[in-house]
């Protein structure tokens, strides 16, 4: 049974989070890039596609 994590990393990107966290489970064991949710359409600041949040992984670490 895995035991829920201890602690939460929350980090923000204003662009380029996606690159940052395969940065990040390509230097770091145990690490690894889960779901990326895209903007379902166009926004005030951006548009449809653009990257969101990013689901990720650092050394175990949920982030």
């Amino acid at each position: 049974m895995n035991k829920p994590a201890k602690n939460t990393i929350c980090l923000w990107y204003d662009g380029d989070a996606e690159e940052a966290a395969r940065f990040y489970a390509e230097t770091f064991p145990d690490s690894s890039v889960g779901a990326v949710h895209l903007a379902p359409g166009d926004f005030p600041s951006g548009k449809k596609g653009d990257v969101l949040t990013v689901e990720f992984t650092v050394m175990g670490i949920p982030c």
